[in-house]
This record gives structure tokens, C-alpha cells and sequence, in this order.
């Protein structure tokens, strides 16, 4: 067996702390999203909970806004990723040929908006002549491409071997056969991670919402969860209020920690899905040659 050196032990236990210095707090929200406000009031919420009180959950989930807003960012993740890696994907693929007509500055308007934009004023103004506020998919069109994550899936299909390609094409294949047949089921590494960062970016969104929608039904989890966080008295939403009325019952920092776990959880449970295919997918389309 080989000994462990000092360095090697000074590196792991670094490595260690900083691991619970990540896990801490969520472990933290954790235990006071479990506190009741007799625990609170008495000051017994510490490292370990005295009891374990799902009242804020329960809470929670009798709120029609905070369940409506759950389906909405479930809707949006599933819907909206779906969108992103069909567009990504083809987009990629098209762009990953280099004999491509126009292709060079097609990359170049892409790269360019990596940098400058628009502005808020013009795309408010876009969004609102294609009438998609007050739209769920406001959501999901708006952030049908993203530039960054392109350019890694472009990188990723040009090392794909062009013999696989060639060969489809002897056999009658069109270019659309050979992505769907070919290409995409021998590149599951970066559609692995693009479905992780596409995913991410869908389940946090609440800055189009926020801009475009005004009916609280259509308000994702995370607008509630700003909302509420914010300011618990005056929310758009109306849910302070309600908080307030039901002080007696339910300690009020419980019920954010406890909106906090709610939104974080389904998007933690991706990650031992895509894991095994996380870093092959980032590292190789990241270089290009």
C-alpha cells in the first residue's frame, strides 16, 4: 500500500474543508428549513435540529402559487432544454462544417455576441412586437441559443471522425440522418453537459419573467423564491402577506430556507444522471485545434 506523504495529507484535508465549507450551507438551510418557531424562539436551532418539523413544507404546498409556480419551472426546464439542445445541436452541426458557405462570419456575429448586446430597450421591444409577453415560451424562445455553449458543441462535432459521416452518405444518408443516427448518439458526452447547463439556466430563470409576464400564475418558482426572499411583507406576488398572517404558526425564516430546498433539489437530482459524461463533454469540445 502506498503511504500517504504530508503534502498529499495537507491536500486532501484543504480539499476537505472546502468540501464542507460548499456542503455547509445548504446543510445550514437544511436544518432551519426543518426548525419549528417554538425551536427558534427558544433558541435550540444549532448544528442539529432538536426536532424535525415539516409545518413550513406543508405550508408551502397548500399555497396555490408556490405549487403553480413549481409546475411552471418544471414545464420551462423540460420544455425549454428540449428546445435548446434541438437548436444547439442543429446549429452546431451545420456549423461544424468548414466548407460551409458564409460560414466565417457567421462565427464572427456569433463570437460577437459574447461581448455587446443590444441593449434592454430594443429587446424589451422585440419581445414585445412578437407578442410574447404574457407567455410562458417568453421563457423559453428568448434563450433558444446560447453563443458560449454553441462554440463548445461546434468544437465537439468537428472531432467526430468524418469516416462515420461518409460512410452514412455512401449508403444514401442525408445530413439530417447522419445528426440523428450518427453524430448525436456518438457525442452523448456533450449532450450530457449541454442538457446540464441548459437545464440549470432554465430552472433559474426569473429575470424574462420578471420583464414580461404579469399574470402570477405564469410566475416561475424562482420569481416566488425572489419574491418572497426580497420582501415577505410587500411581494408581488401577494404570498408576504400570508406569511405574516400565519406567523403564529410558522417561523418565517423556516418557510424561505424550506422555498430554497424545494427549487434546489430537482436540479441536484440531474447530476449523478450526467455526471459520467460531465467531463469528457466539457473537456473536449473546450480546446479547438
Amino acid at each position: 500500500m502506498k503511504r500517504l506523504s504530508v503534502s498529499n495529507a495537507l491536500i486532501t484535508l484543504f480539499l476537505g474543508l472546502c468540501a464542507i465549507a460548499a456542503v455547509f450551507p445548504f446543510y445550514q438551510t437544511l436544518v432551519q428549513s426543518l426548525s419549528s418557531i417554538a425551536d427558534r424562539n427558544a433558541g435550540r436551532v444549532m448544528l442539529f435540529p432538536s426536532s424535525i418539523d415539516f409545518s413550513s413544507y406543508q405550508y408551502i404546498f397548500s399555497q396555490g402559487k408556490v405549487v403553480d409556480g413549481l409546475l411552471v419551472s418544471v414545464f420551462v426546464t423540460v420544455f425549454g432544454t428540449l428546445v435548446n439542445l434541438v437548436m444547439t445541436s442543429t446549429g452546431a452541426y451545420a456549423l461544424s462544417k468548414k466548407s460551409m458557405p458564409g460560414r466565417n462570419l457567421i462565427m464572427t456575429c456569433i463570437i460577437f455576441t459574447l461581448f455587446f448586446s443590444g441593449g434592454l430597450i430594443p429587446f424589451y421591444l422585440t419581445i414585445q412586437n412578437l407578442h410574447l409577453q404574457n407567455n410562458i415560451l417568453v421563457m423559453i424562445l428568448p434563450a433558444a441559443v446560447n453563443a458560449f455553449n454553441l462554440i463548445l458543441m461546434i468544437n465537439f462535432f468537428g472531432k467526430v471522425n468524418p469516416a462515420l459521416e461518409e460512410s452514412a452518405k455512401i449508403d444514401g444518408a442525408n445530413d439530417l440522418s447522419i445528426l440523428i443516427r450518427i453524430v448525436i448518439p456518438v457525442s452523448l458526452p456533450i449532450m450530457a453537459t449541454m442538457s446540464l447547463f441548459y437545464a440549470v439556466d432554465r430552472w433559474n430563470e426569473w429575470w424574462l419573467p420578471y420583464l414580461f409576464i404579469n399574470d402570477i400564475k405564469l410566475h416561475p418558482l424562482q420569481l416566488v423564491l425572489r419574491d418572497t426572499i426580497t420582501d415577505l411583507s410587500q411581494s408581488l406576488n401577494g404570498l408576504g402577506r400570508q406569511y405574516a398572517s400565519a406567523a403564529q404558526t410558522v417561523y418565517v425564516d423556516s418557510v424561505k430556507s424550506a422555498l430554497i430546498i424545494i427549487s434546489a433539489i430537482p436540479i441536484l437530482m440531474m447530476y449523478p444522471f450526467v455526471q459520467k459524461h460531465f467531463n469528457a463533454g466539457i473537456t473536449l469540445g473546450s480546446v479547438k485545434e
